[in-house]
């Protein structure tokens, strides 16, 4: 086989970037779509209807699992779903702690504590988002993991107070541990950045 100059016979084409729509994000946006439907299910008295919003809770769930393997398998990541993943775990575990504390099932302090820590990481996500996109790390998805089982219990009828207490209380810690985490992630992308601008004499 012959190739005209300067080519080279063994060279092989880059691998095309993923386009924003694409199944993976899809899924990210199907969660979005789900969560005022899970809130309607959560405030309609009877059991049944809780086991409901648990079992909507738990598919809206399973959606971020699903949607992080597809992107990775079929190197479907994007800046989109990266921006827009949390965004959408945020939504619907916020919406879910709000609820429960509106019903009086959850203390309003490890609500407030929560959220506060996510919508502070989601918004500094943004602020440093000109040098660069922090993704999800292991601790992350550790702090997602025990959210969602957390939530889970709380949604869920019956007398398990003491299991409830627990994992909730090991989400709480993990959350606020993660969210320092991820501060110093940023401050070290923010002063990378600058640094890099500075010295191109930007």
């Amino acid at each position: 086989m012959t190739t005209s100059a300067g080519e080279d016979p063994i060279a092989t084409p880059a691998a095309p970037q993923a386009g924003v729509l694409n199944v993976a994000n899809l899924l990210t946006v199907v969660r979005l779509v789900l969560v005022p439907f899970f809130v309607w299910l959560m405030f309609v008295e009877g059991t049944w209807w809780r086991v409901a919003a648990l079992a909507l809770f738990a598919v809206a769930s399973l959606t971020d699992r699903v949607d992080g393997e597809l992107a990775r398998r079929r190197n479907l990541i994007t800046d989109f779903g990266k921006i827009l993943d949390p965004i959408a775990d945020k939504a619907l575990v916020g919406s879910a702690l709000v609820s429960l504390s509106l019903l009086g099932r959850l203390w309003w302090w490890v609500t407030i504590a929560i959220l506060v820590r996510e919508v502070g990481i989601t918004l500094l996500r943004f602020v440093v988002i000109r040098y660069g996109v922090i993704a999800a790390s292991r601790g992350g998805k550790l702090k997602t993991m025990l959210q969602v089982i957390a939530i889970g219990l709380y949604i869920m009828p019956g007398p398990i107070d003491p299991l409830r207490w627990i994992v909730m209380g090991a989400a709480t810690v993990v959350t606020l541990v993660t969210g320092f985490d991820y501060l110093v992630k940023a401050w070290q992308l923010w002063k990378d950045g600058r640094a890099s601008r500075a010295a191109d004499g930007r």
